[in-house]
Formats: structure tokens, C-alpha cells, sequence
């Protein structure tokens, strides 16, 4: 018997939906983005992002079933990314799936948003399964994951402070690089030297698969603000490759020795920041020279989207996990928990 889910995704700045069977089979997928609308603000604006999600969800939600070929009495439950993310963002999301799940008597799955990126892996690999050891890599956090089952998630790693995407937003941003300054630096870089600007990689002393991008980020900052007091030229495609360059060995040295070290043999890559170029050449170099099974989504599956989260909720649904119309969002949750561990919380 297959199972078909309707999973709604709203952490951020895309509203989106899609329609997942037994969570490797892509029936529709339909993503609104409003980064043209950000782009003035130089990022995303809570408030204005949680707007244009009440304003697109019914029509996307729409859609998504009509490209599906199906009704909503049609498929058999309704996912939704519960967690973490922008809380007004994930409240509209959170609020008209549960509305659809009692209007239409369908059970209600919660998904963590990084479970999802994880998920997205499925999606694009039918023959991948756990265990494995996963880096997830976004605007908003950096993991080294042992991924022991579908819903059993281990951290072994993790940023101290700033995350890779938003470091990379952050340089971007003082180099001269619109919104989104990741994408925008990462465009550019393969014309750049990646050795032209040597950058520090710092380590966390007791923790050696722990990241910190915030003195990196400090330390390019400031050799820009340097430089314009001088009058000295930089070049900012050199600095974006040499940024980039430095960012992707600090995770490729930490998660290749935590696989090491753990004795992994297959790495999972998931989030938005694993469609940077820098990082996926890398990755796919050490991977064949060390041996290991590489996993990267494509790139339509990197960035936020409904058919992760319909993947993720359908292993979730398998493992018993259901919602009431008391679910909240949550700005903030482990990977490693599950809704159940915060029911009771008002």
C-alpha cells in the first residue's frame, strides 16, 4: 500500500507544497519564493515573509494537488515543517495544515525543517539509506550528523557561533554582493584565485568536529573595512573564491575526520549551502581519493522546498509520530527530538 502526503513548507522565505509517495516519489512540487521582495532589505524581513506566506499558501497548496492529479480526500496524511525557522513564517504553514488535517480527517505529521534537508537525499537517491554521516549546511546552521535511522539523528558536530550560509551572506554583504550573497559570492568564484586571500580556520580546542565561522567572518570584514581606509584595492572575485575556498576545507576537514574517526563509509551533504560549487568539487575530490560513498542532492532539492519535507514526514508517519491541534511552532528545536518530547508545552 503506498502512503501519499500533502507537506506544506513555510521556515523562511519560500512557501511551498507537494505531494511525496512513500517519501521517494515526487508526484508535484510547487516552491513561491519572495526573494526578489528581500533582495531591497539586503535579507529577509520576518514580518514580510510571514505576509506573503498568508497571501500564497492557499494557491500553492492548490497546486500542488492539481499537479498531483489528486484531491485532498485523496492523500493519506499532512505533513508540515513545525520546526525551527522564522516563528511567524512557520506559524502560517503550521496553522492551515492543521486546518486541512481536521477539515479533511487526515492524520497530521510535524517535521523538523533539517530532518527535511537530510530527506531530500531520498528523494534523489532511491538506493540511499542509513546509517550514514550527514553534513547539513544552511543559512542558519552547520551539523555533522550520524544519521543511525530514519528518524534517529546523533549530533557529533556543530557551529559555535555563526553558520557557513550566513557567514557567506555576511562577507557578501560587506564586499559589495546583492541578497543572496552566498549564491551571488559563489556565481563569481570559480573566475576568482582561491589562494590569493589566506584566511585563518579556526578550531574549537576539546571539540574538533565543532565549527566556528565567526572570527573568519570577522577577520575578512575587517581586511576589507583596512582596506577602503587605505585606499587599498581588493579584488572582490578573488576574495569571494578565497572566502568560499576556506569555508569548504574548515567542513570538509572536520566532517572527514569525524568519518574517519567514526569509521563512516558513506557522507550525506544536505541544505542549502551544499549547492556551492566550491564545496561540492571538494567534497566529491576527497570522497574519490579517501574512498568514501558520496551523497549530494541536486541542486532543485538544496533550498527549502515541500518535497523534503513530504520525504521526511513520510518516514515520521511510519514511525508512529502524529499531531494534534494543540502542535505549535517552534523557533528552535534539536534535530535529535522529537515533537512528542514538547507536546505539553504551551
Amino acid at each position: 500500500m503506498t502512503v501519499k502526503i500533502l507537506a506544506i513548507e513555510s521556515s523562511c522565505d519560500e512557501t511551498a507544497a507537494a505531494v511525496v509517495e512513500d517519501g521517494r516519489r515526487v508526484l508535484s512540487s510547487v516552491v513561491h519564493t519572495q526573494i526578489a521582495e528581500h533582495k531591497q532589505y539586503g535579507g529577509v524581513v520576518p514580518e514580510i515573509a510571514s505576509r506573503r506566506h498568508a497571501e500564497q499558501i492557499v494557491g500553492v497548496v492548490e497546486k500542488a494537488l492539481a499537479d498531483a492529479g489528486l484531491t485532498l480526500k485523496e492523500v493519506d496524511a499532512v505533513g508540515v515543517t513545525a520546526a525551527p525557522g522564522l516563528i511567524g513564517a512557520l506559524l502560517v504553514g503550521v496553522n492551515f495544515a492543521k486546518g486541512l488535517a481536521f477539515g479533511a480527517g487526515k492524520p497530521l505529521i510535524p517535521v523538523n525543517h533539517l530532518r527535511g534537508h537530510v530527506a531530500a537525499n531520498y528523494i534523489a537517491h532511491p538506493q540511499l539509506e542509513p546509517p550514514f554521516l550527514c553534513l547539513v549546511v544552511s543559512g542558519g546552521h552547520s551539523h555533522i550528523l550520524q544519521v543511525k535511522d530514519y528518524t534517529d539523528f546523533q549530533v557529533i558536530g556543530r557551529t559555535r557561533d555563526d553558520a557557513a550560509g550566513e557567514s557567506f551572506d555576511k562577507v557578501a554583504r560587506s564586499i559589495g554582493f546583492d541578497y543572496p550573497g552566498g549564491v551571488n559570492m559563489d556565481k563569481v568564484s570559480g573566475q576568482g584565485n582561491p589562494q590569493a586571500y589566506q584566511f585563518p580556520h579556526p578550531k574549537v580546542e576539546g571539540s574538533p568536529y565543532d565549527f566556528s565561522f565567526s572570527g573568519l567572518k570577522t577577520n575578512v570584514i575587517n581586511l576589507v573595512h583596512n582596506a577602503a581606509q587605505k585606499g587599498t584595492p581588493l579584488d572582490r572575485v578573488d576574495l569571494a573564491a578565497s572566502f568560499g575556498h576556506s569555508v569548504a576545507t574548515i567542513l570538509c576537514d572536520h566532517l572527514f575526520l569525524a568519518a574517519s574517526d567514526l569509521g563512516a563509509k558513506t557522507i550525506v551533504v544536505a541544505g542549502g549551502v551544499s549547492a556551492n560549487s566550491q564545496l561540492r568539487a571538494m567534497l566529491e575530490e576527497r570522497c574519490r581519493s579517501q574512498g568514501y560513498a558520496l551523497y549530494l542532492p541536486p541542486l532543485s532539492l538544496c533550498g527549502d522546498n515541500a518535497a523534503m519535507i513530504g520525504a521526511q514526514a513520510y518516514y515520521e508517519y511510519l514511525s508512529g509520530s502524529r499531531a494534534d491541534l494543540s502542535l505549535n511552532a517552534m523557533a528552535t528545536m534539536p534535530i535529535e527530538s522529537s515533537f512528542a518530547d514538547f507536546a505539553d508545552m504551551p
